[in-house]
């Protein structure tokens, strides 16, 4: 029996970058088309199939403690990045100043898509959701760059809007334009979940 249900939500990529060096500069260059491959995106300082723990998993590793990486990819809603805009009171929201990965248009409410589900591309490739991406500071030193003083509005504008996580289940060509479904876990939310989450 399958364990995920195709829906009818279908996104378009309107935008495609890399972070060659997150360190040095967080800003991310556009591109057309990328191939994602099992390690991610090529180039990208993201990338590779085993990553440094970060604060994200802090409760659960040493900072630094080699684990699995899915976080290849940094993945938003165009919708959340005009809300995001609209927030700030900017004309338009850059998906270069955080580092951005894909953006998609069509599917609502996109940072609370459930974990596991999957974004499935017209190639055939296919992105499998790891978790929100909470939003930090650091996009707001490259925001003020193009707009002075503005980078501070960033992480409250962007909270429960920063999109989310994920790595590469098979692999394929991405381009500008084509069309991602996405596929759910087929099953009920865990009955302990609030009680979980108050302790």
């Amino acid at each position: 029996m399958p364990a995920l249900k195709p829906t009818q939500y279908e996104a378009e990529i309107v935008w495609l970058g890399r972070v060659v060096n997150s360190v040095e500069n967080l800003r991310a260059e556009a591109l057309n088309e990328v191939m994602a491959g099992f390690g991610g995106m090529p180039d990208d300082c993201h990338g590779g199939e085993t990553r440094a723990s970060c604060v994200r998993v802090a409760s659960q590793y040493p900072e630094g403690t080699t684990i699995a990486n899915t976080r290849q990819f940094s993945i938003l809603s165009a919708e959340e990045l005009d809300v995001i805009a609209t927030e700030m009171g900017v004309e338009d929201f850059d998906p270069e100043w955080i580092g951005a990965s894909i953006v998609l248009r069509g599917i609502p409410d996109f940072t609370y898509v459930p974990p596991a589900s999957r974004l499935q591309s017209t190639s055939g490739a296919t992105l499998v959701v790891d978790m929100e991406n909470r939003p930090c500071v650091f996009p707001g030193r490259v925001i003020n760059q193009d707009r002075p003083g503005m980078g501070k509005l960033f992480k409250p504008a962007a909270e429960n809007r920063r999109g989310v996580t994920g790595w590469v289940e098979r692999e394929g060509m991405l381009r500008v334009g084509d069309k991602m479904r996405l596929h759910i876990p087929d099953q009920r939310a865990w009955s302990q979940l609030a009680e979980a989450r108050a302790s």
